[in-house]
């Protein structure tokens, strides 16, 4: 059998997030005090939100951390903890859902008794936010896109700057108008932004929870690519799925041709196909059964 163990853990990340974080909880502290202070609803969502997008920076710090240990000679998790940075989006998916019910219906019972707001300290902690999110998507932006707890971030942060840009609308609105509902008209942005996000966050970790094939890899290809690879006769068990995001498996059991009959023959086989997948697919650990033509039948028969 054939491995490759180049394990991502994503702390290439980490000081980012910690980064982020700090700017998150700085808004967290301005936006929850202003709405206290002036009683603005839409204030109070966004920062609901800040929060529930921090703790989700301090999931995906701990997956980080937890998902380096373990793994070792003897362990039960032979993967070690890296599934746990699935564990911790689902979570954070889950509150994210809960939020946007939450803001939603509070946002509704303010129409028909919306009460005076200060627009301008409304506005003030509306741009500090804004502020704070732009720096946030410019330190998270390159690491979207290889791991699934910086991208549930990078989301996140994408919705706390729409959601302070509805603040500050709203808030102008209040100042050159005193019509306080858009105020709560804001907060319902601010909830129909959370919820579509939530639900694909909860969608890719669904995919990786039921070992779904990683969207990109085309199982038929990959067996062409496979059949195709000189040495080899048929592939059989061909399975590709996701320990946690940047880590795609796959297993296959080859059947190799009658020629090949040494372990030396065996290892040019299993050199040609890790240069295939280096060179077409994006898997990262690989796991080859090489066999003779005919084994698959005694499989069957040790199977039943």
């Amino acid at each position: 059998m054939g491995h490759d163990h180049a394990h991502g853990t994503g702390v290439q990340h980490r000081g980012r997030l910690a980064a982020v974080l700090g700017l998150s909880l700085l808004v967290l502290v301005v936006e929850a005090v202003v709405a206290l202070m002036t009683g603005s609803l839409a204030l109070l969502a966004d920062a609901g939100h800040v929060l529930g997008d921090s703790f989700g920076i301090v999931m995906a710090l701990a997956a980080i951390t937890v998902a380096q240990r373990g793994g070792g000679p003897g362990s039960r998790r032979s993967f070690g903890y890296q599934r746990t940075e699935i564990l911790a989006a689902g979570l954070n998916g889950l509150i994210l859902v809960g939020l946007s019910v939450w803001v939603a219906v509070s946002a509704v019972r303010r129409f028909g008794d919306a009460p005076e707001l200060d627009g301008g300290l409304i506005l003030l902690a509306g741009g500090l936010g804004l502020a704070a999110n732009v720096a946030g998507l410019l330190l998270l932006r390159s690491g979207s896109e290889s791991n699934l707890n910086v991208r549930g971030a990078y989301l996140e942060v994408v919705g706390d700057a729409l959601g302070s840009v509805a603040v500050l609308a709203s808030a102008s609105v209040i100042l050159l108008t005193d019509w306080y509902a858009a105020d709560a008209i804001a907060s319902l942005v601010i909830a129909a932004m959370i919820l579509p996000r939530a639900i694909s966050l909860l969608k890719d970790v669904v995919e990786v929870l039921l070992e779904s094939t990683p969207e990109g890899v085309d199982l038929v290809e990959l067996r062409e690519h496979i059949v195709g690879t000189e040495g080899v006769k048929d592939v059989h068990d061909l399975h590709v799925w996701t320990i946690t995001s940047g880590m795609p498996v796959m297993s296959a059991h080859v059947v190799v041709d009658e020629g090949i009959t040494g372990m030396d023959e065996a290892h040019a086989v299993l050199d040609r196909l890790r240069g295939c997948l280096a060179s077409h697919f994006d898997v990262e650990h690989s796991t080859f059964q090489i066999e003779p033509a005919g084994h698959q039948d005694s499989e069957r028969h040790v199977h039943h």
